[in-house]
């Protein structure tokens, strides 16, 4: 397809842009169609185009699923909702996503049991992190229970229901869920969005085919990184295999000999590495694991929940990159001002203080379990409060420019240099209705008009 863009802001500039087949081929005043045929003309009416935007830590099979399960969030949810929409739920197997304790108290087996007693429930708590199952779900798989941590077992040794990390210990036993891949790929474009990371560790052969397939076949047209990519193996074309995801388990930490093994071990397989530091137990470690084992490029820390005074300056120094997500100070930050040490409450999700001490910083969803739509999280990352409307570490707020510029950095260096509409470069675009300042001013996803993703028009 051969697009042009007439009068269309880019770089503060009112220009034309013309792009042939997948590329950017021309950006300037009174651009020509050229010869090419058939030739279609957007009208931009001075709104700006900007690069597709790159969502640097996204779950997409998950987010997939949880667009087809029981949203048990304390947005939607109180005790009797819960009940009322987990029993209506169609299909063998009940699965809800997205719970907190604020619903309905701590959930095992029997309180499931109370809710749903006839039929298999398996619930996800809102970190990603546990399963809550019911008696008829966990009679199901109980030939997959180890004798590990991970499944939390009552006095007489019994299994509660609740299981931790526990996902690829469970396929096996579960309907594969039918996922609409198609209609996640037309979400993310309708936020602009041409790109992703995702962030899920350990992709086995299945979920990296599945991904590929979405994306050869066009219901997933947005080019894909992958954290969680084997090592050594060979990706399909529109799959990239980016820093190996490291997951430290906040309730069991490695040792600091441990921990420096993986991330040596992966450096020498020519990889860098994405640490998930959600305390600031986990991320002091890794600063100091990597400090002593050294960097190599592309090396990042994801979320950095809790950063101390002191330590910005130290990941500055290291320099490692921090994919974070302000939204969830909106969507949690009521709940963190309730749970989280009042001593850490002002280091909750920092963002003024690393980029000022020179750290490249990228905000981004962590969808499911945070908002996708880029405008809200942008929003967030200026406003910094909560649902109830409290601000939750102000001095932290950043500028809604420098918010997007984490969305518009590139995929292998989140928080580096901004892409750019220019010659040369692929045509993944973002059209929005009106000018970048009027966006900034009062970013909303209505703004987007269309997006491009390999010169292909997404309305």
């Amino acid at each position: 397809m051969n697009l042009l863009f007439r009068d269309v802001e880019v770089d503060g500039n009112r220009v034309d842009v013309r792009v042939k087949g997948t590329y950017v081929v021309d950006v300037g005043a009174n651009q020509r169609a050229g010869d090419e045929e058939p030739v279609t003309v957007v009208d931009g009416h001075r709104g700006v185009l900007l690069p597709g935007l790159h969502d640097h830590h996204v779950h997409l099979l998950a987010l997939a699923a949880a667009r087809d399960s029981v949203d048990c969030g304390p947005a939607v949810c109180d005790r009797s909702r819960l009940a009322a929409d987990l029993r209506e739920a169609r299909g063998p197997w009940v699965r809800g996503t997205g719970y907190h304790e604020s619903v309905a108290g701590h959930l095992d087996r029997h309180a499931l049991d109370e809710l749903v007693p006839d039929r298999p429930v398996r619930i996800q708590h809102r970190s990603g992190a546990l399963w809550m199952l019911n008696s008829s779900a966990l009679a199901l798989v109980s030939h997959l229970l180890d004798d590990s941590a991970d499944v939390e077992r009552d006095a007489r040794g019994e299994p509660t229901g609740r299981l931790w990390r526990y996902d690829a210990r469970l396929r096996p036993a579960l309907t594969p869920p039918d996922l609409d891949l198609a209609r996640l790929g037309r979400e993310l474009a309708d936020h602009g969005i041409t790109s992703v990371t995702d962030a899920t560790p350990d992709l086995d052969a299945e979920a990296v085919a599945l991904l590929a397939a979405a994306h050869a076949g066009g219901d997933l047209p947005q080019r894909i990184t992958l954290l969680g990519a084997p090592t050594g193996t060979a990706l399909p074309t529109g799959l990239t295999a980016g820093p190996r995801k490291l997951l430290l388990r906040d309730h069991a930490l490695p040792t600091f000999d441990q921990l420096r093994g993986m991330i040596a071990e992966t450096h020498r397989t020519g990889r860098a590495v994405a640490v998930h530091c959600v305390t600031s137990e986990s991320l002091t470690l890794t600063l100091a694991v990597v400090e002593d084992v050294g960097t190599v490029p592309g090396d990042r820390i994801e979320h950095a929940s809790v950063v101390p005074p002191g330590l910005a300056p130290w990941i500055a120094d290291l320099e490692v990159a921090v994919v974070t997500q302000p939204d969830f100070l909106r969507t949690r930050g009521d709940d963190y001002l309730r749970e989280v040490d009042i001593a850490e409450q002002p280091f909750l999700y920092p963002y003024r203080s690393l980029v000022t001490s020179g750290v490249r910083v990228a905000v981004s969803s962590d969808a499911p379990y945070g908002e996708l739509d880029p405008r809200k999280v942008i929003r967030t990352a200026g406003q910094r409060t909560s649902m109830r409307g409290r601000v939750i570490g102000p001095e932290e707020s950043v500028t809604t420019a420098t918010a997007l510029a984490g969305y518009l950095s590139f995929p292998s260096d989140p928080g580096g240099s901004i892409r750019q509409v220019r010659p040369g470069v692929r045509a993944d675009l973002c059209l929005l209705h009106v000018p970048l300042a009027d966006a900034l001013r009062d970013p909303r996803s209505e703004l987007v008009r269309l997006t491009v993703i390999g010169g292909r028009l997404h309305q």
